[in-house]
C-alpha cells in the first residue's frame, strides 16, 4: 500500500512512525511533514488546507489511504473532498468533525443526550456573557466555540479575569472568529484524564488511557499550550471509572452522533474530568491527541492500517485491540522558550543522532526543518518529544528525562515535572 498522512506535526511523525511497522504499507508520504517525519515517509510541500493540491496528489500518486492527522482539515471538510473524489481517508467528515468544531455544539450534543459535563450556557452577544458573569459562581472556565491550537480555553478565578477573559476572546477576537461564540462553563476540579478512540460509526474501542499537562510552567503554571507532555497509562483511570464512562459517556456519544445524522468515523480524543462525582468530558476533539499520540502509539500493538481500514470500512468491532500492558511510556516536550506567545526559530539541534533505532527511545519531531547545511533546526515552538518507555510510569519518566539531557539546542525550554502525579497514586 501507499499511504498519505497530513500534518507536519508530532501526532503526525508518530503515526508515520507507526504506520512505517505495518507489514501492507510499501511507500510514507506526508504533506507537509518535518525533518523528523522525512526519516519514515517522503514529504510533500502541500499544506494541511490545500485540499485540491492534495486530492491531486493522492490520484496521481495512486494514494491507497491517506490519514488526516490535524484539527483544522477535518473541521474545513478535507474528509469530504477525498470521498467525492472517489479515495480512501481515515477522519471524520465534516458534519462529524463539529465534534470538535464547535465547542457550543458538543456542550449542546451532550446536554441532549445525558452525557456527563459541566455545566454551561453558550453566548454570541459579549454584553449578554458580562452581564452573566455578574451572578456566575468563580472560578469559571471560557471556552471559544471554535478551533484555537488547544489555547482557547480560559480559567478564571474571579470575575475581573472573566470580564477580561470575555473582552478577549469576544472583543479583542484574540482567536479570530473561533471566539465569535463562547461557552461558560463551571469550574469543575479533580483528575484530567485522555482517553483516545477509534471509531467506525457504530463501534467504540477506546486506547491506553494517558495524562496531558497544558500548563507552560512546572506545578501547571502558566499559559495553556498545545501540551507540554504526557503518560500513559493514567493510574487513575480505573477499571471502575472505565466502566463508568463505556456505559454514559463513550457508546452513548457515539449513538448520539449517530442519530443526529452525523456518524461518526475516525478517533475521538475523550478529554475527561475525574470529579468527586464520577467522570465528566471536558472536551472532545476529532483526531488523536498531540502528544497523547507519542505516547499511546508505541504502546499499540496492532497493525494500525488494518485499525483505520476497519473504521472505513464499519468493521471496527472485528479487531481485537491490543497494548503494551507491560510497559509504561512517557513524553517530554521540548520547546522554544517563549512558546506559546513569542520565540525565535532557526537553531540548530544536537544529539538526535543517540536515538536513531534506540530501544524504548523516540524523538517524535513537532517543530523541525532542514537548513541550508542540511542541518536539523527549530521550527516551532514545540520543537521535539522526548519519549520514553520504561516498566513504571516513573521508570519511563526517568529515562525520558535523560534522554533530555541528551539532547540540545539553543532557546531550550521543557517542563521538569512531567508525570510527578504518579507519586500520588
Amino acid at each position: 500500500m501507499k499511504v498519505l498522512i497530513v500534518g507536519s506535526g508530532g501526532r503526525e511523525h508518530a503515526i508515520a512512525w507507526k504506520t512505517a511497522q505495518s507489514r501492507r504499507v510499501d511507500k510514507i508520504y506526508c504533506a507537509p511533514g518535518n525533518a523528523g517525519i522525512s526519516q519514515v515517509a517522503e514529504c510533500v510541500d502541500i499544506k494541511p488546507m490545500e485540499f485540491e493540491k492534495l486530492v491531486a496528489f493522492a490520484k496521481e500518486k495512486e494514494i491507497d489511504l491517506t490519514v488526516i492527522g490535524m484539527d483544522d482539515p477535518l473541521v474545513g471538510g478535507i474528509v469530504d473532498a477525498f470521498q467525492e473524489a472517489g479515495l480512501r481517508v481515515f477522519g471524520p467528515n465534516k458534519a462529524a468533525a463539529i465534534l470538535e468544531g464547535s465547542k457550543a455544539f458538543s456542550k449542546n450534543l451532550m446536554k441532549k443526550y445525558g452525557i456527563p459535563t459541566a455545566a454551561y450556557e453558550t453566548f454570541t452577544d459579549p454584553e449578554a456573557a458580562l452581564a452573566y458573569l455578574e451572578t456566575a459562581k468563580m472560578p469559571i472556565v471560557l471556552k471559544a466555540d471554535g478551533l484555537a491550537l488547544g489555547k482557547g480555553v480560559l480559567i478564571c478565578q474571579d470575575l475581573s479575569e472573566a470580564r477580561a477573559g470575555v473582552r478577549e476572546l469576544m472583543m479583542d477576537k484574540k482567536f479570530g472568529s473561533a471566539g465569535n461564540e463562547i461557552v461558560v462553563e463551571e469550574f469543575m476540579t479533580g483528575r484530567e484524564v485522555s482517553v483516545l478512540s477509534f471509531v467506525d460509526g457504530n463501534t467504540v474501542k477506546i486506547m491506553s488511557s494517558a495524562q496531558d499537562h497544558k500548563r507552560a510552567r512546572d506545578g501547571d503554571q502558566g499559559l495553556n499550550t498545545g501540551g507540554m507532555g504526557n503518560y500513559s497509562p493514567s493510574p487513575f483511570y480505573t477499571k471502575e471509572v472505565d466502566a463508568y464512562c463505556q456505559e454514559h459517556i463513550y457508546q452513548p456519544t457515539v449513538d448520539a452522533m449517530k442519530a443526529e445524522g452525523r456518524p461518526f468515523k475516525g478517533v475521538i480524543f475523550f478529554g475527561l474530568m475525574l470529579t468527586e462525582n464520577g467522570p465528566k468530558v471536558l472536551e472532545y476533539n476529532a483526531r488523536f491527541g498531540d502528544p497523547e499520540a507519542q505516547v499511546v502509539l508505541p504502546r499499540l500493538e496492532n497493525d494500525i492500517v488494518d485499525i483505520f481500514e476497519a473504521c472505513i470500512d464499519g468493521t471496527l468491532d472485528q479487531i481485537d485491540l491490543k497494548f503494551d500492558n507491560d510497559r509504561a511510556t512517557v513524553c517530554v516536550i521540548l520547546a522554544s522558550d517563549g512558546y506559546p506567545v513569542s520565540y525565535e526559530k532557526g537553531f540548530v539541534i544536537d544529539g538526535l543522532e543517540k536515538f536513531r533505532d534506540k530501544e524504548d527511545y523516540y524523538v517524535f519531531h513537532s517543530g523541525t526543518k532542514f537548513n541550508g547545511q542540511g542541518q536539523i533546526v527549530t521550527n516551532g515552538g514545540r520543537v521535539l518529544g522526548v519519549t520514553a518507555n520504561g516498566a513504571t510510569v516513573k521508570e519511563a519518566r526517568e529515562n525520558a528525562y535523560k534522554a533530555v539531557k541528551e539532547i540540545s539546542f539553543a532557546n531550550k525550554y521543557y517542563r521538569t515535572d512531567i508525570a510527578r502525579a504518579v507519586d500520588e497514586a
